[in-house]
Formats: structure tokens, C-alpha cells, sequence
């Protein structure tokens, strides 16, 4: 599986397959192929820490690890 970032390509949005993986594949020019698209979610871990204890005070309650 390749991971890919859609890019704006005149009034359309398109695919840039690497060429490692399509010499890996033995695609080129005018090969025709079906492709499976899953989007994939980006996590954000802003605030994910949120009230949580500050690492001082975490450390010094668990200073013998």
C-alpha cells in the first residue's frame, strides 16, 4: 500500500503515484489500474492533556521509576 496527498492538477485533482512503486509494480504510461481509496483520518492531539497532572508533580509522586 502507498500513501499519496491529492493535488490540484487544473481543474481537477489527481494522484501522484511514486515511480519506485509503480517500477515495482511494472505500471506506465497508459496502464490501467483500480484503485481503492480510504481516506484516512489525521489525528490532532492538541489539549489532549488537558487537566491532567503537570510532569513535576507526576514525577515526584513517582520518583522511584
Amino acid at each position: 500500500m502507498v500513501e499519496v496527498e491529492l493535488k490540484e492538477w487544473g481543474n481537477s485533482i489527481g494522484v501522484i503515484i511514486p515511480i519506485e512503486e509503480l517500477k515495482e509494480l511494472g505500471l506506465g504510461k497508459g496502464d490501467r489500474v483500480e484503485i481503492e481509496i480510504i481516506k484516512k483520518e489525521i489525528a490532532d492531539g492538541f489539549g489532549i492533556c488537558k487537566g491532567s497532572k503537570s510532569f513535576k508533580e507526576d514525577l515526584e509522586m513517582h520518583g522511584e521509576f
